[in-house]
């Protein structure tokens, strides 16, 4: 079995878009599920929500979809320095204004986790589990430097098992890595990436065979449309800029 997954989208509605209709030219895949973080830092937080719906993308909550729906006092987020934290609450107070009551709703009623047996219930086969911070927190940022002690560490409270598949994203950078057996895949970002690329990213994960595939996915957008809108609107000109460097400026997280 074959699955998309996309993660991280934070609101950016053109890089969706363009990660939906390149999903949409892939052969043979069982489904697509989002890990998190729909709104966020660009204008679009209803229309991401109403288009993942359009398109029955089933999925997890995020600490951006968990606060915003609880109105909770922040979205969780990790600050670098104090501009990101003032970018940061900027953003979180425009979203939680602009995200409609049946946006919430929806944001409200998404799970924390999911697990997905591609081989039916039925066998003790390896499943597939979402998450989309860690196992513990959905705040919780499991980076790429984390050693393999830590990573055993979530598999064990995920209850994972050698042949299972961890999928994550939170941290916005894609990674891949296998221990003891058990593989932890970092999805990356469809709408705010981190990693020097400004393109959308999302994986395609194959679990048909004995060893998983992990592909990393990228897709060039219309990034001018996305820019333009959030200079429009009443959100920090620099969430612009972070979009067209790939995340590599000094803009909040």
């Amino acid at each position: 079995m074959k699955y998309a997954l996309i993660s991280d989208i934070h609101a950016n509605v053109p890089a969706l878009e363009a990660v939906l209709q390149h999903i949409s030219g892939q052969p043979s895949l069982a489904a697509t599920y989002h890990l998190g973080d729909l709104v966020g830092y660009a204008p679009w937080p209803n229309e991401t929500v109403s288009l993942l719906k359009g398109f029955r993308v089933q999925g997890i909550a995020g600490n951006y979809d968990s606060t915003v729906a609880t109105d909770y006092k922040h979205c969780g987020c990790k600050y670098e320095d104090p501009r990101q934290e003032e970018l940061a609450h900027i953003s979180y107070e425009w979203t939680r204004k602009h995200t409609k009551p049946e946006t919430k709703g929806f944001l409200a009623a998404l799970p924390f986790r999911m697990d997905i047996r591609p081989r039916g219930g039925h066998t003790p086969g390896p499943r597939l589990i979402l998450l989309h911070g860690a196992p513990t927190l959905n705040t919780l940022y499991w980076t790429e430097d984390r050693d393999d002690a830590f990573c055993l560490k979530m598999a064990e409270h995920a209850g994972a098992r050698p042949g299972d598949v961890i999928c994550f994203g939170h941290t916005h950078k894609p990674w891949h890595r296998v221990v003891e057996r058990i593989h932890f895949v970092n999805s990356g970002s469809v709408g705010r990436p981190k990693d020097g690329d400004w393109r959308a990213g999302y994986v395609i994960l194959d679990m048909s065979g004995e060893t998983p595939a992990v592909e990393f996915i990228r897709v060039e957008y219309d990034l001018e449309r996305a820019k333009k809108a959030i200079r429009e609107s009443e959100l920090p000109d620099e969430f612009a800029e972070y979009l067209a460097t790939g995340g590599v400026t000094t803009a909040a997280r």
